[in-house]
């Protein structure tokens, strides 16, 4: 089968899976190799029986999936993936670039698809299979240049900002990725405030373009992932010096990234045998790859509670 590279992560054209080129150089040594036997020996193919094809939808997603750049392919997602598809032989394995809304269409279509990186919320749920959790991430928060770190002052209380207030005092904008789901929480907070409160961005580069509205000071305020924030700002020539990240009261220290697939019986077959793997998973060598993108004094306390996490999660 002939591989097709997509020009743009949003166009939505398939490549076809090839096991050499997707496994991360770090299966071939004996240890992982073993670990990937095991995955692999999890569920059986039944190769005299023709395979139904699973389509993968990818987004661009630094830095847990890293499309371009020197640090490709070297996202949690981009090095959980290939271990998944290896204990998944029953089904051929297709990879497809996608924008969110397209994405987000396909999963509500009579499709075979699954998506990789989803949070849950109640209303996705009804028309998406969720998987266990497959990764956690550092919550949500503001990020604000540290010249305009006042404009969230009279908002922040031990350390962490009022995120209701602020939407309703409308003295400031908050910057959002449009059709974005930050949390149950927060996106709640997000839809009862005034749309003069937010400033929404669509596209591939969303967050991008609100960053560097920041760095031009049409913008204060942007919310997301903390790490997401330093790799995109850091491409848009901010330092991590110029600017300040807070936590949003009243939501947890992490949230969980989940895979999601179409609300069909295949779907929901491909799911029971996903929760399989992700039980299995090598997480010692999996979770440093998001602890890396974080602050020193944050990374020490990630690992451990990630740890925790995953060793309740894998008992029966």
């Amino acid at each position: 089968m002939a591989t097709t590279r997509p020009r743009s992560p949003s166009c939505a054209q398939t490549e076809p899976f090839k096991l050499k080129r997707l496994l991360p150089s770090a299966l071939h040594n004996r240890p992982a190799l073993a670990a990937l036997a095991l995955l692999t020996g999890l569920v059986a193919p039944n190769l005299a029986q023709a395979r139904d094809t699973l389509i993968w939808l990818l987004r661009d997603l630094p830095p847990t999936m890293i499309f371009e750049g020197p640090k490709k392919g070297q996202g949690i997602i981009d090095q959980m993936l290939p271990l998944l598809i290896a204990g998944m032989p029953q089904y051929d394995h297709v990879l497809m670039r996608v924008n969110r809304a397209r994405g987000m269409q396909m999963l509500q279509e009579q499709s075979f698809t699954c998506d990789p990186s989803l949070v849950w919320t109640k209303e996705r749920a009804q028309w998406i299979t969720f998987s266990l959790p497959a990764f956690r991430a550092v919550s949500n928060g503001l990020a604000v240049r540290q010249t305009d770190r006042a404009v969230l002052d009279e908002f922040v209380s031990d350390g962490e900002v009022d995120l209701s207030a602020l939407l309703a005092s409308g003295r400031t904008k908050v910057g959002i990725v449009a059709e974005r789901s930050y949390g149950q929480r927060i996106d709640a907070l997000l839809k009862q405030a005034s749309p003069a409160a937010l400033t929404s961005h669509h596209g591939n580069e969303a967050l991008g373009s609100l960053l560097q509205m920041q760095r031009l000071g049409r913008l204060q305020v942007v919310l997301g992932y903390w790490p997401e924030i330093r790799y995109l700002a850091n491409r848009e020539q901010i330092t991590d010096d110029q600017l300040a990240f807070l936590p949003i009261k009243g939501t947890d220290q992490y949230l969980s990234g989940h895979i999601g697939c179409s609300h069909t019986a295949q779907g929901k077959q491909a799911i029971s045998e996903i929760n399989q793997l992700l039980r299995a998973l090598p997480r010692d060598r999996l979770d440093p790859l998001y602890a890396d993108w974080l602050d020193p004094q944050m990374r020490s306390d990630y690992l451990k509670d990630t740890r925790v996490f995953f060793e309740h999660q894998a008992q029966p």
